[in-house]
């Protein structure tokens, strides 16, 4: 039997509370399950007691196969309990192909207003000089 340490819902609509329970892979999110562990309450400031983690069956549990999934093994690797890689994505910050698509066409209009305005003074430039020369040689 594969066993997971989770999240299992509670609480009302808009007012989240997760019981960290010990469950079958099978069963459903907030269905059957093996035993309760902790509490999550999100609700509460970071610096308060959101999570209440019972060490010892945790340890227990793991000690038997369970593996925790990545929100409770956040929560648990907080309490020294596992220890879990850091991830990275060095792509999550790019933008999409849309989004390329639409800095490029920006960028390039951008070009054409400056070519357009460098030319504008040049050629205004260029008559204000003339008559300058005209009277010079006048």
């Amino acid at each position: 039997m594969a066993l997971k340490i989770r999240l299992a819902r509670a609480g009302s609509k808009k007012r989240p509370y997760y019981h960290i329970v010990v469950a079958d892979v099978r069963s459903p999110r907030d269905g059957r399950f093996i035993e309760q562990l902790g509490a999550w309450n999100p609700m509460l400031p970071k610096d308060g007691e959101r999570v209440k983690i019972n060490e010892e069956r945790v340890k227990h549990w793991l000690s038997n196969g369970a593996l925790p999934t990545d929100r409770v093994a956040r929560f648990l690797a907080d309490a020294g309990l596992v220890t879990r890689e850091a991830r990275s994505n060095p792509t999550k910050a790019v933008p999409g192909k849309k989004a390329q698509e639409r800095i490029a066409a920006a960028k390039q209009a951008e070009e054409a207003a400056a070519a357009k305005a460098a030319e504008a003074a040049a050629a205004a430039e260029a008559p204000a000089e003339a008559p300058a020369e005209a009277a010079a040689e006048e």
